[in-house]
């Protein structure tokens, strides 16, 4: 048809030609997907990276699970799977236990070191604690003989008072007899003073004991010189306060009778208070009397109160699993209040100096703890190590690293996981057959047919019932395995039989990177 003809056409046979041809195209890109061949602008391994000139060996996965694609591909998360080059494994090769990363890498992931340096270690053991009275400045006002409270000097509870300050006035027939008898003893030790020795020794004796039991009844010195000059007894009596502090209690009422011993006035001195912590059980065997402590009040924000530990109680709350720790502290301006709520910081720290990393630098598994020491080129170690105190910012190394070595503090996960999948790369990416269908030429993971038990999809564990692996040479046995990725459980059913590729990513952590379905195969031939 000449270009004339075409001209000529009408809108709807151009369109019917237009759909024609898009018919036509989308039936060659079906049989190249069918026949392996690959879009033009899709990379596939084998082929030299466009302006790169390095051959493309497989796909992996983003997020540096042991996973690997052929193809490109997709993770569940929606991210594409990262290509990898022939050169870039050579540039990030693992020699010995080390890993090998490139310069421009390491500055991608922005790896950061610090050196493992030697410090004391200051922590500090928080726990809520209560303002208390310190019980030894309580005082009681107790009468030791019978009589009624005749008036009141002190007549509001929490009044303060001074020592020496007057609290009440007690009339007592028994406290007035006491007084008549030794005002008279004392008048006849004067009287007797020129007659007989005996006489006057007897006369003495009765003074000392009237003297005596004033005495123990408190009454004060001052009282009892004034009935020895005057001879006069008083009705009633005044009790004035043994020390400077708060009226925390009163049960005098202006009239009421009391017994021997009945407290009438409770006292406290709040110069100096309590603060009683409950500290938890784990943190307890760090607490030491004598260390220092900070007080922190809700009342007073900003403020803190400095004082000391006194005593770590021999009791535990059973209910709490907490121990009551006693700090103790001045009170200026009488600030604290009995029964305040206060936070307190125990300062606690090992007694000498200790090499140290941040925090940041250690890997916790669960079951073993791991930091990466920088070996100098891009090359990083792995380190188990053995951990001692911690701070609030750094934690002892008692094994595993040295003073003065660098430790990755920061990025230090993702070279972990990058020494993960390079460790199991041989395993993930050439397991048994390929997406092309091909045999793999080579395999560090091992093999295994078994029947699946139990299927935790959540946690992404499978319960297998396996037969004998000659790899590993294992017995037939029942056991849990890890999968590299959700998309291995997919269409999973308990009882089914498989054919599955496992590898050890960690000690006694088995990860399964490949199975399929083996419905034709007995649970228990292992191979």
């Amino acid at each position: 048809m000449t270009s004339g003809n075409v001209r000529t056409l009408t809108p709807a046979a151009r369109l019917i030609i237009g759909l024609l041809v898009a018919v036509v195209a989308a039936g060659g890109g079906y049989w190249a997907g069918r026949h392996g061949a690959a879009p033009a602008d899709a990379a596939t391994p084998g082929a030299d990276a466009g302006g790169k000139g390095k051959k493309l060996l497989f796909y992996r996965n983003p997020m540096g699970l042991p996973d690997t694609s052929p193809v490109p591909k997709k993770d569940p998360m929606g991210m594409d799977y990262i290509a990898v080059y022939e050169g870039d494994t050579d540039d990030d090769s693992t020699s010995g236990s080390a890993l090998k990363i490139s310069t421009a890498k390491v500055q991608k992931l922005g790896v950061r070191t610090e050196a493992a340096t030697r410090r004391v270690l200051e922590r500090s053991v928080r726990a809520a604690g209560r303002v208390e009275p310190d019980e030894r400045r309580l005082y009681a006002i107790s009468p030791k003989f019978e009589g009624y409270v005749e008036r009141l000097h002190v007549n509001v509870t929490g009044q303060p008072v001074g020592r020496g300050q007057p609290l009440f006035e007690v009339y007592s027939p028994e406290l007035v007899s006491a007084q008549r008898e030794y005002a008279i003893a004392a008048q006849g030790v004067a009287a007797l003073g020129a007659a007989g020795s005996e006489a006057q020794s007897g006369m003495k004796q009765l003074a000392d004991a009237s003297l005596l039991r004033l005495r123990n009844w408190d009454i004060s010195d001052e009282q009892i010189r004034a009935l020895a000059q005057s001879g006069e007894t008083k009705r009633t009596l005044t009790f004035r306060s043994p020390v400077s502090g708060i009226v925390t209690e009163k049960k005098a009422l202006q009239g009421m009778r009391f017994m021997p011993g009945e407290a009438l006035y409770q006292i406290a001195d709040l110069s100096a208070v309590w603060v009683v912590a409950d500290v938890f059980e784990q943190d307890i065997g760090l607490v030491r009397t004598g260390a220092r402590a900070s007080v922190r009040i809700n009342a007073y924000p900003g403020k803190t109160f400095e004082g000391t530990v006194g005593y770590v109680y021999p009791t535990l709350n059973a209910t709490t699993r907490t121990v009551p720790v006693r700090v103790e502290l001045a009170n200026p301006g009488l600030l604290l209040k009995p029964a305040m709520f206060a936070q307190v910081e125990v300062a606690v720290g090992a007694p000498a100096p200790v090499v140290t990393v941040p925090l940041s630098a250690v890997i916790d598994s669960g079951t073993r703890q791991l930091i990466f020491v920088a070996a100098g080129e891009g090359r990083f170690e792995p380190r188990q190590v053995k951990l001692g105190a911690r701070s609030d910012s750094h934690v002892e190394v008692i094994d595993g690293v040295k003073e003065g070595e660098p430790v990755v503090v920061a990025a230090n996960f993702l070279i972990d996981a990058e020494s993960n999948l390079k460790a199991a790369i041989g395993g993930f990416g050439n397991s048994g057959s390929n997406d092309t269908g091909k045999p793999a030429t080579a395999s560090v993971g091992h093999h295994a047919r078994g029947q699946v038990d139990e299927i935790d999809a959540k946690g992404g564990v499978l319960t297998i019932t396996h037969g004998p692996v000659a790899s590993l040479k294992w017995p037939a046995m029942t056991m849990e395995f890890k999968t590299a990725n959700a998309a291995l459980l997919a269409g999973l059913k308990p009882g089914a039989g498989i054919e599955f590729e496992f590898v050890e990513r960690a000690p006694g952590e088995w990860v399964i990177t490949a199975l399929r379905r083996d419905m034709a195969a007995p649970a228990h031939a292992g191979h």
